[in-house]
């Protein structure tokens, strides 16, 4: 109806704008580069050798230009987080979708470009030109050695295409691949037009050239044509992207050079651990999330974790991949099986740490609204824990948020516990300053094995035993409530937490049918 696609507009609108003169700028690009080369009367003679591989490699090449300088631009990490002071780039950053769409876009332009120049190394033998022996690239008619070359420049690109950490490979090729000068263009229209006949074209059939003359006598040549080859322009477009990724690159290795202090770990409920960190001149905002490297474990990953105390420097993650498992036994060697922390004293045996950042992410806008809905499935309620300890911290006079919904989902009964304590808290302090209302909170439980874990709770943290519901949330009835009692606002929704959760959520907020309410949606991500 009319009002889903207020909805819609409200969500996707910049979005949508912003991908269209995407589009837009990579169809001209692409047009304009193709017309170029096959009416362009500099490249008359190469086209009639090429054909349309010429035009349709020099037209990926502009796009392939074009995408490989943007995709550089989110790899900026630093540049993004100051980017995000400003709500609309926020918005359009939200879930990088023009970054996936330029990614895919460069992959289609690669297959195409290496295609099409495949096709002209087969014409460059094949159609010899035995006028203009300059404009060859093949020694003689027929010769395929090419191939090869080409060949091995397509294994580049897919170095490309497989690893992300080679990257560089890549646009080094990419900057280098035309310095040899293969394609060529005249360079003496006016003294020899396109086509033009001349007196030495002795090689030519007799009949052949007999009617070349005749259609030609009024066009006759005053010079032969002479050939260069094309300017490489590929450098242009991406030194400057590439030199500010550099920058970035080097701004980042200097800050994170110096490994931080570990001063406590934490082995909590359901295979998390909390990390607790010192490091100098470190300061960051609710919301925003680090780069973490263990070089015992590799040297060169680095694992994104959102901070969930930026007083204390905190962060939590699960054990569910490998490299995380291999970091908790570096972290927890020495210690006895059943100790949950282990103090400072202990510090010399934690492993070396270095941490890059701190990033922004869409959950830095929660306190930008004036009614907010944090839904968090798991261990993704790292960020929401993070705005929680900032309320309790600084109070709520000091932001624009008037009434906070919090809706945190888990398969296990026992993860409430990891941040119950916090929870119990914003509670007790909102009661105690009477303000019940501001903070609304919902606690859902997939499965539960058993009703003691039900009587624990019930004994030790109070305010969750009537927030907590079993089952999953049923998302559409939770908005229609939340709209109704919050008629004429834009709410801001934000998610973190497993796809199917974030899809469905996302879908709603953009299919929701009111005139006077209005739900954004922001998915976080590491950007």
């Amino acid at each position: 109806g009319i009002m889903s696609v207020r909805s819609w507009i409200a969500n996707e609108g910049g979005k949508f704008l912003v991908l269209m003169l995407w589009l837009g700028v990579n169809t001209w690009m692409f047009l304009n580069t193709f017309l170029l080369f096959s009416s362009g009367e500099q490249y008359y003679y190469l086209y009639k050798m090429l054909g349309l591989g010429l035009c349709i490699s020099r037209a990926s090449a502009s796009v392939l230009n074009l995408n490989c300088s943007l995709v550089l631009l989110p790899m900026c990490r630093s540049l993004l987080k100051f980017i995000r002071g400003t709500h609309t780039v926020r918005e359009l950053l939200s879930e990088a979708k023009l970054t996936k769409s330029d990614t895919c876009n460069l992959f289609s332009c690669v297959a195409i470009h290496v295609s099409a120049h495949l096709a002209n190394a087969a014409n460059f033998s094949t159609s010899y030109s035995e006028e203009f022996p300059s404009l060859n690239v093949a020694r003689y008619r027929g010769e395929v050695r090419l191939m090869n070359v080409f060949a091995n420049r397509s294994f580049n690109y897919e170095i490309f295409w497989y690893t992300h950490n080679l990257f560089i490979v890549f646009y080094i090729v990419l900057m280098v691949h035309m310095v040899g000068g293969v394609l060529k263009y005249q360079t003496n229209i006016e003294a020899h037009p396109p086509g033009c006949f001349t007196a030495n074209q002795s090689n030519m059939d007799p009949q052949a050239k007999e009617m070349e003359k005749a259609d030609n006598e009024e066009r006759r040549c005053t010079e032969e044509a002479h050939f260069q080859g094309h300017y490489p322009q590929t450098w242009i477009w991406l030194s400057g992207p590439l030199c500010l990724y550099c920058a970035e690159r080097f701004f980042r290795y200097i800050r994170s050079c110096d490994p931080v202090t570990i001063v406590t770990v934490i082995r909590h409920p359901c295979n998390v651990i909390e990390l607790q960190m010192l490091k100098n001149k470190f300061a960051a905002r609710p919301g925003q999330y680090i780069l973490l490297n263990c070089p015992a474990v590799s040297s060169f990953e680095n694992h994104p974790f959102t901070l969930t105390t930026v007083r204390f420097y905190t962060i939590h993650f699960s054990l569910m991949s490998q490299g995380t498992q291999r970091f908790t036994q570096l972290l927890l060697t020495g210690s006895r099986t059943d100790m949950k922390t282990l103090p400072m004293v202990q510090h010399r045996k934690y492993p070396k740490i270095y941490v890059d950042g701190p990033f922004g992410s869409p959950s830095e806008d929660v306190f930008n609204y004036d009614v907010s809905l944090c839904v968090a499935g798991g261990i993704g309620v790292t960020p929401f824990a993070c705005m929680l300890h900032t309320l309790l911290d600084r109070g709520w006079t000091h932001f624009r948020l008037q009434r906070l919904y919090f809706v945190w989902v888990c398969s296990e009964l026992q993860s409430f516990y990891w941040f119950a304590e916090l929870l119990c808290s914003v509670h007790h302090k909102l009661w105690q300053e009477n303000r019940p209302d501001y903070f609304n909170m919902k606690l859902y439980v997939s499965q539960t094995d058993s009703l003691e874990e039900f009587k624990i709770i019930s004994a030790l943290y109070r305010p969750l035993t009537s927030r907590l519901l079993v089952g999953r949330p049923r998302w559409k009835l939770l908005l229609n409530e939340l709209g109704k009692t919050n008629k004429h606002k834009r709410i801001g929704v934000f998610c973190c937490g497993p796809k199917a959760i974030s899809r469905t959520l996302h879908r709603f907020c953009n299919s929701f049918q009111s005139s006077e309410t209005v739900f954004e949606f922001n998915k976080e991500s590491f950007s």
